[in-house]
């Protein structure tokens, strides 16, 4: 059923002082700040388990300025990680936005770990394209999964009620103020909450291939590697309210996905050194760009696929993220000890790649416009097939400072939140304007504003 927008019923089923629509990382940090602020919470979730987005992820959220950094004396600041946002971005972001991201990262970073007790640690031994520092953050596995688990049982350490199995699909507005929503359980009955303010923690449109072929055309062939709950209720209830979105056709691509395994390779393969290469053995883009820009550059070669080359130096490094061990298990990476051998297990001609191999020089820019170090590929070789495909989307609701939602004639509706995929992101207004960690830096940052905030 398509999201409505109602009037509210003279009664709710149930009231509640503040209601959070998913149970993401997003949704998880809003109620757990908003539980610390003394507030009445209720987590309504379509799922019959939170796990969304943020579990599909690697679970990395970006921060400058945090304990973390500063204990490993990494030398950073929030005016040049917004610096590094905007860059990759191309100067398209609400600047106002950004710095509201960059400034306030840190201190979600801190008190997950101080107070909430989650494990983070800094990803200290390779660099992702685009920042400036080493300012990931992640817990030990380096999975999404670990991130939402973690979340869920800190939520549930609070007494913060979490009700799975709702997903909302009416929005009660009035006076320019919500109301609460209309839920629909699993045996198809409706249930009303009523609230004092709500916060959509919905994420985005990615699952809602209608969506995406209208605002995204160039990715509509890509797999789906996001949560199918991502259907864009955010965006169309804006629609019927009256509430300004902006780059709907922003969205996170990736072109290093294991096919047909439909593991996620991390990009560390590629940016320690590997490439990607086409059926024919040979390399055919930037691979420095990001792994954003991956998708489509995968999806525009033969049958959709290409082949991400790297070395067992490399592999050790990507052994740390549970998805690439979780690959190698189920055969998709490959190893030999010769180029020829490595061609054979992939279906490649071999002298076209060991010639696209030895043509790579150490510290020198190559025909593509990448830079590479001092360090080239060495045996043992590993490759795996990949293609590209479609995370998840970046374009949503206009929120202020204060993560509420902005109307499009400049008012705003007090009692409305948006955070993480279901609000505008900083990614510009395409696929190359993502920089690593901004789907959960929004959420976070985002979801820690809108709970603190009454």
């Amino acid at each position: 059923m398509a999201p409505t927008v109602k009037e509210p019923p003279e009664k709710f089923d149930v009231m509640v002082e503040t209601l959070i629509v998913g149970a993401g990382a997003c949704g998880l940090i809003a109620a757990l700040s908003a539980a610390e602020a003394g507030q009445e919470v209720l987590v309504i979730e379509a799922d019959a388990v939170p796990s969304g987005s943020t579990a599909l992820s690697a679970g990395l959220i970006p921060a400058a300025g945090t304990k973390i950094q500063q204990a490993a004396g990494v030398k950073d600041s929030t005016a040049l990680f917004a610096a590094d946002i905007q860059a990759k971005a191309h100067q398209e972001n609400n600047q106002e936005l950004v710095d509201l991201l960059a400034q306030n990262a840190a201190e979600v970073i801190d008190w997950l770990t101080q107070t909430q007790g989650l494990a983070f640690s800094l990803v200290d031994d390779f660099d992702y394209p685009g920042h400036s520092s080493r300012r990931m953050h992640g817990l030990p596995t380096r999975a999404g999964s670990e991130l939402i688990d973690a979340l869920r049982s800190a939520a549930e350490g609070a007494g913060i009620d979490i009700i799975c199995g709702r997903r909302a699909e009416t929005l009660y507005l009035q006076d320019g103020l919500v109301h609460g929503v209309a839920a629909q359980r699993p045996d198809g009955g409706i249930e009303t909450i009523g609230c004092g303010r709500l916060i959509l923690a919905c994420n985005g449109f990615g699952g809602n291939r209608a969506l995406v072929s209208e605002h995204m055309p160039e990715i509509e062939n890509g797999i789906w590697f996001g949560h199918d709950g991502n259907r864009g209720e955010a965006v169309l209830w804006a629609s019927q309210i009256g509430a300004a979105t902006e780059h709907l056709g922003a969205f996170q691509g990736h072109g290093n996905v294991a096919h047909p395994h439909g593991i996620l390779i991390t990009w560390a393969t590629i940016t320690e050194g590997g490439v990607q290469v086409n059926a024919a053995g040979e390399r055919f883009w930037n691979e420095a760009q990001g792994y954003s820009e991956a998708a489509r550059a995968v999806l525009s070669q033969a049958q959709d696929v290409a082949y991400a080359i790297f070395d067992g130096r490399i592999a050790q490094i990507a052994e740390q993220f549970e998805d690439f061990k979780r690959a190698k298990s189920e055969g998709a990476i490959k190893s030999a000890e010769t180029l020829e051998e490595l061609a054979e297990d992939l279906g490649l001609p071999a002298e076209a790649l060991c010639k696209t191999i030895a043509d790579i020089s150490p510290n020198s820019t190559d025909r593509f416009g990448r830079t590479f170090g001092a360090t080239v590929l060495s045996p043992p070789f590993c490759g795996v097939r990949v293609t590209g495909a479609l995370f998840h989307t970046q374009g949503g609701l206009k929120v202020d400072t204060s993560a509420r939602v902005i109307c499009k004639n400049g008012s705003i509706i007090s009692n409305l939140y948006a955070g993480g995929g279901a609000a505008c992101g900083v990614s510009g207004s395409s696929d190359s304007g993502y920089l690593s960690g901004n789907g959960l830096l929004s959420a976070v940052v985002l979801g820690r504003i809108a709970g603190n905030a009454s």
